[in-house]
Order: structure tokens, then sequence, then C-alpha cells
């Protein structure tokens, strides 16, 4: 049921439930990505079997200059330092929640933040319209996500990459297991170098999910391959996902040092890391790629040549599948888990040995399992 309609009717029970009081169990401090997709799902099935009439089906909102009105339903978007069309994480969580948005006929709008003090004046912007659901994505943006929720109990929030330490009902953080993703990338990245050198070129890591990546990365290629070299380094924390200028010229350096292996993790200058590795004659060949947060096969198109795999965070499922809980009223808040993977080896497909495959397969099901450890402390 949408979210308004339901608050509405409850307060008209209450009404007939006067002196009665109950409490409200639904906030837990962390909630499985399958169980609330599940949740989300039987929901849709349960509609789709409803005759659908007038007021069951959902309004489709043409702009945002009545957000507050019970059949209109608004979604902003508040985007990290960084563009909605970065190809990677702010990407994403906007293809999640244009993918929600679509599905319940909302209107949804995005502002992109250019500095960190702009944070609160772009949530704002939302808050000032009384949207419904606001996105705030990156970690960064944890403590103005976090007080603009408390002052405003009414609007629901999915913080991406931001995990929540107090629980509140009304946020709910994004989170995920960077470092599992990371350590699967590299346990394939040690299998596969010939040189026995790899790297890793990264945004900063005073931000903790690319800490996470960058040392999951390390930990799987000496898991892997106890003789290999593994070169990891990081941006400055100041323009740290924006350089592509920086992140191909550490790329290019790792490969003239012998690395034949590059993971690419951080925005525009992870992007810029690949696409550099692509140049290289031998791309595809003999000299790989990773990407990072989504399948970047599809992303960053000039790096399909030399694209390993990616390591992935279902941004766009996890991200879809909170803005339909906020929408249903089956909001969780508190930390929401979402998925992480291999992203597909598309081109590289024939350069991967069947054994390779199968051993990478199986360190991804002791992840999940929990019978493997990634060793990153957190």
């Amino acid at each position: 049921m949408h979210r308004k309609l339901l608050v509405a009717g409850l307060a008209v029970a209450a009404l007939v439930l006067a002196g009665c009081s109950s409490s409200d169990d639904t906030a837990t401090d962390t909630t499985s990505a399958e169980a609330t997709t599940e949740a989300a799902e039987e929901t849709t099935e349960e509609a789709a079997e409803e005759e659908v009439t007038e007021e069951s089906a959902p309004a489709v909102t043409m702009d945002d200059s009545n957000c507050a009105a019970p059949e209109n339903y608004c979604v902003g978007l508040v985007t990290d330092l960084g563009k909605v069309d970065d190809k990677s994480f702010n990407q994403a969580a906007f293809e999640g929640a244009q993918l929600a948005a679509g599905e319940i006929g909302a209107f949804l709008k995005y502002v992109e933040s250019t500095d960190p003090k702009d944070y609160m004046a772009n949530i704002g912007q939302f808050v000032a319209k009384e949207y419904d659901t606001i996105v705030t994505v990156g970690f960064l943006m944890a403590e103005a996500s976090a007080a603009a929720a408390a002052e405003n109990p009414n609007i629901n929030f999915v913080g991406v990459d931001q995990f929540q330490g107090e629980t509140l009902p009304n946020l709910t953080g994004l989170i995920f297991a960077e470092d599992q993703a990371g350590y699967a990338a590299g346990y394939l990245a040690g299998l596969m170098t010939e040189t026995n050198k790899v790297g890793a070129v990264l945004g900063t890591d005073t931000v903790p999910p690319v800490l996470y990546f960058g040392e999951g990365y390390r930990n799987g290629v000496m898991a892997a391959n106890p003789e290999a070299e593994v070169t990891v380094v990081y941006h400055e924390p100041a323009n740290a996902f924006t350089d592509p200028e920086w992140g191909a010229a550490e790329a290019k350096k790792q490969v003239t040092q012998g690395a034949d292996i590059v993971f690419g993790a951080g925005g525009g200058t992870g992007n810029g890391a690949l696409i550099e590795i692509a140049k290289s004659p031998e791309s595809g060949k003999s000299v790989f790629c990773i990407g990072v947060d989504i399948d970047q096969y599809n992303t960053v198109p000039q790096a399909q040549s030399c694209l390993l795999t990616s390591a992935e965070k279902k941004l766009v499922a996890g991200t879809s599948a909170l803005v339909l809980a906020s929408f249903d009223g089956t909001f969780p808040g508190g930390n929401f888990v979402g998925a992480t993977g291999l992203a597909p080896y598309h081109d590289t497909e024939d350069a991967v040995p069947a054994e390779v495959k199968t051993e990478v397969e199986g360190v991804i099901a002791g992840l999940l399992d929990g019978s493997l450890e990634t060793g990153v402390v957190k």
C-alpha cells in the first residue's frame, strides 16, 4: 500500500481506537537484502492479482509542485561528489531509483553535489518540497543524511554506502561487503597474472568502502598466489573520485613496472585507470583490468577490451528495493546489506581457464556462506 495512504488510514483508525497504543518494531539494525527483496516481490505479486482501480493504481506524478498530496509520490536523489552519469556508484544508485520510480509512477529528480558543504542544502531542496523518499549517495554524506532524517521523521532516507550505528526508523543505510567483492577480484587476479605483478588504482582510503575494496583485493591476490607482488595506490582525499588523469597515469606506471592486471576503483579516477589499460596493444590478451561497483563493461565501453570482470556491489537492485520498501510501508530502518559478486567475463571469457573459473566460484561461495574470511579488519 502507498505509504501516505497507509498513514492516512492509520490516522482514521486511531480516532476509532482512542485510548489504545501500539509500538513500532519494524526498525532493525541489519536487514538482509534477500528478505526485503522477497517482501517487495510478494507485494508486487499480490498487487498484480488484484483488480486495478483508480484508488489502487499508482498515480503518475508529473512534477514536484505538490509532493505532499496523498496521490503523489516524489523521490529525490543527491549525488556524492561527481555526476549522476559517472558510470559508477552515483549512476548505479540513480538507475536503481529510476527503476523503482517507474514501477510505482513516482516523480524522480536529482541534484549533483560539487562540494561537501552543499550536502545539507541539496537535501534541503527536497525536504522543502516535502518529497517522500530521499536517496543520498556516498559515505561522505552519512552525517548530513542522519541529521536530515532526524529533523524530518515523515520522510524516508536511503543512505547509499552509509553504515548506521544508531537506528532511525526513517533512515536505512544501503551497505555492502566490499571486502568480499575485492577479495574475489583479487583472487582471480592472483590466479591469472603471468608476471606475478598486479596493481590497483583507487580513490581515497579515508572512505571505508574504498579501503575495504583495496585491502580485500590485496588479500585475495596473496591468498591465490603468495608469490605475487601487489601494488595498491590511493588518491589523496581532495578530488579523489574525479581525477581520471591521475588514475590513467598511475595505471600506466604500474603496467610499465610489470603489472599485467590492474584494479580500478573510485568513480572517474578508477575509470581513468581502466581506459588507460585498454590502450595497451596487449589489452585483453596478456594485460587486463578489473572494474568496480557495477558491471563496467556496460558503463565504460572504452575499457571493454581489457575488462576481466568487475567487483560488483548490486547498487541498482539495492537502491530500487529500498525505494519500493519506502513506498509500500515496509521501510526497514537501520542497515540493509546489499549483494556483492563478480560481473561476467564478457569479451575475456575465453582468456580465463575453466579451472580458474571453478576455483573463483568456490571462493565466492565460501565468502557468502561464511566459511571463508577476507582478513580485512573493519
